[in-house]
């Protein structure tokens, strides 16, 4: 089960090249139930996720290279390519901040993901996370990859 809350960036953190980041490139094979395909550095990935927004099931399957690279002609819309900084917060949570690039640039999206839903409806943001999207299909990276540039 994936519980995540979602913000969007205005101003990034000063610091964030002390943070460590993944390379991300991800594009969508089917949009009910949803199923993507995604290259975080050299490692490759099959996900499916169920319907939902702060709440929902979701799978990761370990893909070859090759096995991605045969996928990737058959996505929709645009494939998403960002970069994912891990900022550790307090109570042993982490900050997702992803940076897309390329048409979706200057997209600026912050995630946290919680053990249950008490502790998401809980969270309290830092103060340079803006307006909470949670409750937003609009920022779904499927929902992205198929806006119109």
């Amino acid at each position: 089960m994936e519980i995540e809350r979602k913000f969007l960036i205005d101003t990034l953190p000063e610091n964030l090249s002390d943070y460590p980041y993944h390379q991300l490139e991800q594009g969508y094979l089917c949009t009910e139930p949803v199923v993507r395909i995604r290259r975080e550095n050299d490692d490759y990935y099959l996900t499916y996720k169920s319907k939902g927004l702060m709440v929902r099931e979701e799978y990761n399957l370990p893909l070859t290279k090759e096995a991605y690279e045969h996928l990737l002609p058959k996505i929709d819309g645009i494939l998403i390519s960002k970069k994912r900084y891990l900022i550790p917060l307090l109570e042993n949570l982490t900050i997702e901040l992803d940076i897309f690039e390329g048409k979706l640039a200057p997209l600026y999206l912050a995630e946290v993901e919680f053990d249950s839903e008490e502790a998401a409806n809980a969270f309290i943001p830092p103060e340079w996370f803006g307006k909470d999207v949670t409750y937003s299909s609009e920022y779904h990276n499927i929902t992205l990859s198929r806006k119109k540039l």
